[in-house]
């Protein structure tokens, strides 16, 4: 149950990170 807390709350960041780049882009 870690891993997969784990891997959701990597998915939000890379998500939020592609959100903030296409902004500034």
């Amino acid at each position: 149950m870690y891993f997969y807390d784990l891997f959701f709350l990597i998915i939000c960041i890379l998500l939020l990170v592609v959100c903030v780049l296409i902004g500034v882009a």
